[in-house]
């Protein structure tokens, strides 16, 4: 392009040089002409003076526009190798990240499995050891036969001694194991649960309902102290609406709290939850209550009701746990 306009440049001059005036063509021609003559003439040589600046100036501007270019070539080649550095670094981070979390979940596997098995092993010697004292002698089959019976003696003992803090403990025991289950049944691994959930679960079970339960079956006792065949469904009735609601929500705000959750999303959800929680119980406690109020005594009701607890505080652990994962995983996908 640059070639066409150059040579439409001396097309220009050769046919706008100016050619020397003979006498007889001045003569012949009057001033107008004249003067138009000396204008285009004066014009060829502007231009002449133009079109060898250009000439002059075309070969700087094409090497100026060359290093433009190439300039900018090295410029994308760098931004192209940066951004290369920076996704290698980027998967470099991941996979150390990757790495970081799964030497922790082995970790927490092998904490959660030795938490386990201790427990267990734990529970099995106390069971099969309580005659430990005097069982010289023994066969295997003896030690068998007579620990069920002298577990209960020991069970009945403590219930005397101190009743409070043994029915605590047993509500301890049944709610960290009725969670534990919840998580297993939501699809965790059996070695995979979340240890924080299962101790504030625990938690709630031996402050408040063991003591609580131990008051409030003496409380239903006075309140209903009649003989009549009406008196088992009306302490059932009175179970699964005043006391079932009271205890429900104490549940769940207790765990809220120990979540560290603000207390307006703690009441929010409890009230959205509420109803559901209450006729989900009426699935299961109006049948086993029938036997807790109609055959068991007084004292041994919590343990009763303690061994239904375990496919109860399955239902209130799942019922719990969900809403706060759910808001948890939408504030992460929100980030």
């Amino acid at each position: 392009m640059a070639s066409f306009k150059i040579i439409n440049h001396f097309h220009i001059l050769s046919s706008a040089q100016p050619t020397k005036p003979n006498s007889s063509s001045s003569l012949l021609h009057p001033p107008s002409q004249l003067l138009f003559n000396k204008n285009s003439i004066l014009n060829a040589n502007i231009l002449s003076k133009n079109t060898r600046h250009v000439l002059h100036l075309w070969p700087i501007k094409a090497v100026v526009e060359e290093d433009k270019d190439i300039v900018t070539k090295a410029e994308s080649s760098d931004k192209d190798e940066q951004t290369e550095e920076g996704k290698i670094s980027q998967g470099e981070e991941v996979e150390e990240g990757k790495l970081s979390s799964e030497v922790l979940s082995d970790s927490d596997r092998l904490i959660n499995a030795a938490i386990v098995l201790g427990a267990g092993t734990l529970a099995i010697t106390k069971l099969l050891s309580i005659d430990h004292d005097y069982w010289h002698g023994w066969t295997l089959f003896e030690i068998l036969r007579y620990a069920p019976e002298h577990n209960w003696d020991a069970y009945e003992e403590a219930l005397k001694s101190n009743p409070i803090l043994s029915k605590m403990v047993i509500s301890g025991i049944v709610y960290s194991l009725g969670d534990w289950i919840a998580q297993c049944y939501e699809g965790k691994p059996l070695f995979e649960f979340d240890r924080k959930r299962m101790l504030r679960s625990g938690i709630v079970g031996f402050s408040l309902h063991g003591s609580l339960s131990h008051y409030y079956y003496q409380f239903c006792e006075a309140l209903f102290p009649f003989k009549g065949w009406w008196v088992v469904p009306a302490k059932v009735a009175f179970d699964q609406t005043i006391w079932a609601a009271v205890w429900n929500s104490i549940y769940y705000v207790v765990l809220g709290f120990l979540r560290f959750e603000p207390p307006v999303r703690i009441f929010n959800e409890l009230k959205s939850t509420f109803w559901p929680m209450l006729t989900a119980g009426w699935k299961l406690w109006p049948f086993a209550h029938v036997i807790t109020y109609g055959v068991i005594p007084i004292e041994q009701r919590l343990l009763w009701v303690d061994c239904v607890e375990l496919i109860w505080v399955t239902i209130l652990s799942r019922y719990s746990n969900e809403k706060s994962e759910a808001r948890i995983s939408e504030a992460s996908s929100e980030e």
